[in-house]
């Protein structure tokens, strides 16, 4: 029996030699696999062969950039945790980044040690997922989401959730009838409150209102300057 560990895979795509390589040999102290690539293309190749744990993506790339490279793999890939580095510091770019499905995004020059510590609490989050066993299903009104395979299953089908949508969802059901203040929200699930977290959860509740939308007792109503009350009509 092969009881060897296996190191964390991850996909780093950076078209700058020296950046590659300073933080190649980084994550590789830290004991992560790190599977480098220059351009999309080859990137794109390598996640085909070969599925990562992660992705840790540049955005101005040769040949395929990185929203294209990122829309392909959550084409292919709902849950893999994707974080996007570039030079960019624009608000819009940041936003983009995250309706393409990404979950973070880290502005150049940035410190090693937070890539790193964002990495592991990506990968620590994607294991929670998926270790939820088979028969954890939240049931609500005509709905059912199974935190296993993160599938939402309603009147309208079948509809399959990232791991931070379908983590959202099952926080609001949880405290249904409540009033969740925005801070509450960001600290319990983004961990922090600045710009990007906050444009960040009204991404992502807008997804959620969206995927709700077949079952009109169901809604996400919101309180101007305080957060969001999740409530449901019974009878």
């Amino acid at each position: 029996m092969n009881t060897e560990k296996r190191h964390p895979r991850i996909l780093y795509v950076e078209d700058d030699e020296t950046l590659q390589y300073i933080i190649r040999d980084n994550l590789e102290r830290e004991g992560f696999t790190v599977e480098p690539a220059f351009d999309g293309v080859k990137a794109w190749e390598l996640f085909s062969a070969n599925r990562p744990d992660i992705c840790v993506l540049d955005v101005n790339l040769p040949k395929m950039d990185g929203f294209t490279l990122a829309r392909r793999i959550r084409e292919n890939d709902q849950d893999i945790p994707i974080i996007f580095v570039t030079a960019k510091s624009l608000k819009e770019d940041k936003l983009e980044g995250l309706i393409l499905g990404g979950d973070d995004y880290l502005v150049k020059p940035f410190s090693i040690e937070e890539l790193i510590l964002k990495i592991r609490v990506f990968l620590k989050r994607s294991r929670v997922m998926s270790d939820v066993i088979q028969s954890d299903l939240i049931s609500f009104s005509r709905l059912t989401l199974n935190l296993n395979t993160m599938i939402l299953t309603g009147p309208g089908g079948e509809t399959r959730l990232t791991a931070r949508e379908a983590e959202l969802l099952a926080y609001f059901v949880r405290n249904t009838g409540k009033l969740l203040s925005r801070e509450q929200l960001l600290a319990n699930l983004w961990g922090g409150n600045d710009y990007f977290a906050g444009r960040s959860l009204d991404v992502f509740i807008s997804r959620l209102r969206k995927y709700l939308a077949a079952d009109p007792t169901i809604r996400i109503e919101n309180r101007h300057g305080i957060g969001f009350i999740f409530k449901m009509d019974i009878g």
